[in-house]
């Protein structure tokens, strides 16, 4: 069995797109997957599956969200190593930001570093952006509220799908994971 989190884009956003979370547990033991977890109500689901074919366990996932739910969730899934992976690449030193202003945008392939050549990163300071392979760390020190890189970044046509969860949520996730 490998442990697996999916993270769903765009659930639970101002009234929109409503999965509560035990539903979503759900669907998940109905899929066949077991210790089917959640965390918040953005889309955190860690769970364990057989399934080792990760383009099947998405689409399987996907299908049976737009069945359920009567509209299509891109789910982005990865398994322990890839989110320690990302934890581990963080750019930003332990310490030297507030979990909550830290945000990971994961994103469903490979960072083409050229499509974010077009964002100057002086004019965002004292925010900050450093791609990864399938992911983007973006700091907000003011908060991300008022930030006009998170904006900016939304803009870039990056010819992949990509949803955020920030430090407090990620490192949670990893810890239900690897327990």
């Amino acid at each position: 069995m490998t442990t697996y989190v999916a993270l769903l884009r765009g659930i639970n956003v101002g009234g929109h797109k409503k999965v509560p979370m035990a539903a979503l547990r759900e669907l998940l033991t109905e899929l066949g997957h077991g210790d089917v977890r959640t965390l918040l109500q953005s889309g955190n689901a860690v769970f364990t599956s057989a399934e080792k074919n990760r383009a099947k366990l998405v689409a399987g996932l996907e299908q049976a969200l737009a069945d359920r739910f009567g509209f299509e969730v891109r789910c982005i899934v990865l398994d322990t190593a890839e989110l320690r992976a990302v934890a581990d690449r963080n750019p930003f030193p332990p310490g030297s930001f507030e979990p909550s202003k830290l945000v990971v945008i994961f994103l469903t392939g490979p960072v083409d570093p050229g499509k974010l050549s077009g964002l100057d990163p002086e004019a965002y300071l004292p925010d900050e952006f450093h791609p990864g392979e399938r992911e983007i760390y973006v700091h907000c020190p003011n908060g991300l509220g008022t930030s006009k890189l998170m904006p900016a970044l939304g803009k870039v046509r990056l010819g992949v799908e990509g949803t955020a969860r920030n430090w407090n949520t990620v490192t949670k996730l990893l810890a239900m994971m690897e327990n």
